[in-house]
């Protein structure tokens, strides 16, 4: 089946609006296939090898749809009308939108963040503009090299800006989320996060507990490598200490550079808490309260105790039967829920094999894979927009008698799916009937899909809903260990 392509001259969207875009046309009767983006060198190489061509500028939208019994035209008139409309909630009055970063900038003098969501080799040029012009950056755009982003943070720590990212997903400055962001309500934690989906675990967690939390400062996912030096995640801290609504600062990471994290003692501030989760291996000589799971972090920064989860560990072990001694299957749209899962199970249970092996998901042995990393990304959007990449897989292990449990995160919130449970509920009901299915909605009753909402529908299909990504980690280590685990 053939692509048919659409060229747009001339005109920008940000990659969220794509990705939810690509997605709705995708679940159009008689669509195969689409795939939207910018026309840079990079995308058109990517469309090349699904066998979609095209010929643009990196400043024109690009349109493919694989499509049959003529679905093909309706499906890119569609995105075309969906790309070039207004935005909801826009008014035809007014004067038109700025076309350039100064141009915005000069418009509101009160604004004092830009966040950047271009293809990666033009995201450091709009970097430093932004700083030029006084702004702190949210850099959503990954595919920046480590070189870039250590220019880029230097700068702006000799500016007194913030550079989060590249790569962050998630942030909350003054209750606006930015990215990737859940409801969560305001109270006196504040987080520093190199990690996107880690930040919203946290946050759901402490909003949980009743604490509510200040600020979100994500920072990119390498900002506690050795190259880059936690250079801000200082500048994070330092903020959060400077903030009177700020009492408990809560650190967050998929693991860091032990000397780095020694070099943050410099800017714990000596009149508040401060908590860290570094998921992963144990950090020793840290200066603060380190914790190895994002749930212990969280609970403790909110001064609270974990939800009871007896009941939940009576269903795991009135099927034991089916999941004792075979293996675990994690997948994962949250990178840092991922690796929160794979540390706890490894502990439970050994080695965790973290990439997909030659002979399936499943590779062997227990198996968390993190849907959002790049190698599986590449020509797609990512797994918390689209949902196709894992009902693939979920689809591909049913039946397998090596299975005894499927794990899996549902992030919640503002940027992600609509309706994630509805999307993913037919494909796991068939695997519930046979074997442990156990799920973490990341999210808020107060997000747009409602966590509750959520819960009911995994419930329905038979899935076993937990109150943490550690607890669903947990219970599955528990299916395949057996009943007093």
């Amino acid at each position: 089946m053939s692509w048919l392509v659409r060229v747009i001259p001339n005109r920008y969207a940000d990659s969220v609006r794509l990705m939810s875009v690509a997605r709705d046309v995708r679940a159009m009767a008689g669509v195969d296939g689409c795939e939207i983006g910018m026309g840079t060198p990079a995308n058109l190489e990517t469309l090349a090898a699904l066998g979609a061509h095209a010929e643009s500028g990196p400043a024109d939208l690009v349109i493919a749809v694989q499509a049959g019994d003529g679905a093909g035209e309706d499906a890119l008139a569609a995105a075309e009308r969906a790309l070039t409309s207004a935005p909801a909630g826009a008014t035809a009055a007014g004067p038109a939108p700025p076309r350039s970063l100064a141009s915005a900038a000069r418009a509101d003098a009160a604004a004092g963040v830009a966040l950047i969501s271009v293809p990666g080799e033009y995201a450091t040029l709009a970097a430093h503009e932004s700083l030029t012009l006084g702004l702190d950056v949210f850099l959503f755009s990954d595919h920046v090299d480590v070189s870039d982003e250590m220019e880029l943070k230097r700068r702006a720590l000799d500016r007194g800006r913030l550079v989060m990212g590249p790569g962050c997903g998630t942030a909350m400055l003054d209750g606006v989320g930015l990215g990737f962001a859940n409801v969560v309500a305001h109270g006196p934690v504040g987080i520093v996060a190199a990690a996107g989906t880690g930040a919203q675990e946290a946050a759901c967690l402490v909003d949980d507990a009743g604490a509510g939390v200040s600020q979100i400062i994500g920072v990119g996912g390498r900002d506690l490598s050795r190259e880059v030096g936690g250079v801000m995640f200082h500048e994070g801290m330092r903020r959060l200490a400077a903030d009177d609504e700020t009492e408990t600062l809560l650190l967050v990471s998929k693991p860091p550079a032990q000397e780095v994290v020694r070099g943050l003692a410099a800017s714990v501030p000596p009149d508040k808490r401060v908590v860290a989760a570094f998921v992963g291996p144990p950090v020793p000589d840290a200066p603060f309260e380190v914790h190895r799971t994002l749930e212990a972090a969280a609970l403790a920064a909110a001064r609270a105790a974990p939800v009871p989860v007896a009941a939940l560990e009576r269903a795991i072990d009135a099927r034991r039967g089916a999941s004792v001694g075979r293996s675990v299957l994690g997948l994962f749209s949250g990178g840092t829920l991922a690796e929160e899962a794979a540390t706890i199970l490894e502990d439970a249970l050994g080695p965790v094999v973290r990439d997909e092996g030659g002979d399936g998901p499943l590779g062997t042995g227990h198996t968390v894979l993190d849907l959002g990393e790049e190698r599986y990304t590449e020509g797609r959007p990512h797994p918390m927009v689209d949902l196709d990449l894992r009902i693939e897989l979920l689809e591909r292990v049913r039946g397998d008698e090596e299975l005894g449990c499927v794990l899996l995160d549902v992030v919640l919130g503002y940027g992600a799916h609509r309706d994630p449970a509805g999307g993913l509920a037919p494909a796991l009901a068939p695997l519930a009937d046979t074997v442990p299915v156990v799920a973490r909605v990341c999210g808020t009753r107060g997000d747009p899909q409602d966590r509750d909402a959520q819960e009911r529908i995994l419930r329905d299909a038979g899935v076993l809903v937990a109150p943490s990504n550690a607890a669903a980690a947990r219970l599955a280590a528990r299916a395949a260990q057996g009943a007093g685990a």
